[in-house]
């Protein structure tokens, strides 16, 4: 039953990041549409995403601290509450300056995350956790599809307006089934030594534990990782499509049709990534890292391969960006989990989200750069220079990550086998 149980956490926690990235990412192709209603420039338009992303960013530790110390599923359903009505508020904004206000104050759930997955850490051990987290993951891509499919589909006919009241409907719905469905469960109950019962929620976060993520040479090297990891991934998403149309000559359509290839093969490459990367660590405590590794340098290299095949090989194109797209995000999963594997149970939602808020300098400062770059060369230059070699500084970052990691996995193992003896001393 608890397994069975435990699958169900995962469908709920899916449905809700599937549904939220749709929410959160409807802005993009909703852009034109919205920019006409208030007659407003890109720069304007420019400040509305951006404000919302500095709020999710200021945020997450916040959120962080909150998921460590109280209940995480009344916490997510809260952000879940939020969501729906925040994207309410913003249906019914009717000027600029409330639009740009109610779109910012829809960042507030965006940092909700790293409870979540704490969360799923008590409900699955290290063995498959790379596996769930992977499929976590492919939310992400997915829900960028969903999202393009509902504007492209009902825009045209019941307007921006009542799509973001038709999604803000869906965080209200999810967050009553999270509210009432979606059991707390004692921290560190799925960690080996505590298999036979029970957990460490005795334990609870307090700055001494706080400031000792400091000292956690693993996450560190993470964030680290983090800031640079995630500049392909922003370049890609703002730049992409337009280096398709302006420099591969592909049509709107065309290039569609490679965006959608692409996502697929990222949502692929998210699930094999976490179970190679689970598949590995059974047997060896640096195998995520390993995959990690293999998963950026691979995805330079297809990347260099794919952006210098000839405008009209086409097919010889989509192909290559497939294997980049699986390759490049076999790495995510298995960060995560490995910051799981190095933190005690109750600062897992403080350290994902201290490595998030690292992330986000990175996620902020990479469209900026290509674009300045694309300036002065070109699209096709600004990507390949800033993305393969970010690439390989992370590849850089996951070596020597993965010289340090077995030290910091013992150490949490032997504080987590004297939790369980203390427990079976005190009879809990």
């Amino acid at each position: 039953m608890r397994s069975r149980y435990r699958w169900y956490v995962a469908a709920v926690m899916f449905l809700f990041l599937l549904l939220h990235q749709a929410d959160k990412l409807l802005i993009g192709p909703l852009t034109t549409a919205i920019m006409e209603d208030f007659q407003i420039n890109e720069a304007q338009m420019g400040a509305v995403s951006s404000l919302a992303i500095v709020v999710a960013a200021v945020l997450y530790p916040v959120w962080g601290y909150l998921y460590d110390r109280f209940a995480r599923n009344r916490l997510l359903a809260l952000a879940s509450l939020i969501w729906g009505s925040t994207t309410w508020l913003n249906a019914l904004a009717r000027t600029y300056g409330a639009f740009l206000v109610t779109r910012s104050s829809t960042g507030i759930d965006d940092s909700s995350y790293p409870g979540l997955y704490s969360l799923l850490s008590d409900y699955f051990g290290p063995r498959l956790r790379g596996k769930v987290y992977g499929l976590m993951q492919m939310s992400g891509p997915l829900g960028f599809m969903v999202g393009t499919l509902l504007a492209a589909q009902l825009s045209g006919t019941i307007g921006w307006r009542r799509i973001f009241f038709l999604t803000g409907s869906l965080g209200v719905v999810l967050a009553a089934l999270i509210f009432f469905t979606v059991r707390e469960i004692p921290r560190g109950s799925a960690e080996p030594e505590f298999q036979a019962g029970g957990g460490s929620e005795r334990y609870r976060i307090d700055w001494p534990t706080v400031r000792g993520l400091l000292r956690n040479r693993t996450l560190l090297l993470l964030m680290a990782q983090g800031f640079f990891g995630v500049f392909p991934w922003n370049v890609l998403v703002y730049w992409f499509f337009r280096y398709l149309e302006t420099e591969r000559g592909y049509t709107t359509g065309q290039a569609t049709t490679a965006m959608l290839i692409a996502i697929v093969a990222l949502s692929a490459g998210y699930f094999a990534g976490g179970a190679l990367g689970d598949a590995l660590f059974r047997r060896w405590q640096r195998g995520r890292l390993v995959v990690a590794t293999a998963g950026v340098l691979l995805g330079a290299g297809f990347l260099l391969a794919t952006l210098n095949i000839p405008l009209d090989d086409a097919m010889v194109f989509a192909v290559l960006l497939a294997f980049t797209s699986v390759t490049m995000s076999l790495a995510a999963p298995n960060v995560i989990a490995t910051i799981y594997d190095t933190t005690v149970p109750e600062v897992r939602s403080t350290a994902r989200a201290l490595q998030k808020l690292v992330e986000d300098g990175g996620a902020a400062l990479a469209p900026f750069l290509a674009g300045v770059i694309a300036m002065n060369a070109s699209l096709h230059t600004a990507i390949l220079v800033i993305c393969v070699s970010a690439w390989l500084m992370c590849a850089f970052l996951f070596g020597i990550t993965a010289l340090v990691v077995p030290r910091d996995i013992q150490r949490l193992r032997g504080i987590m086998r004297q939790r369980a003896q203390e427990a079976a001393l005190n009879g809990t």
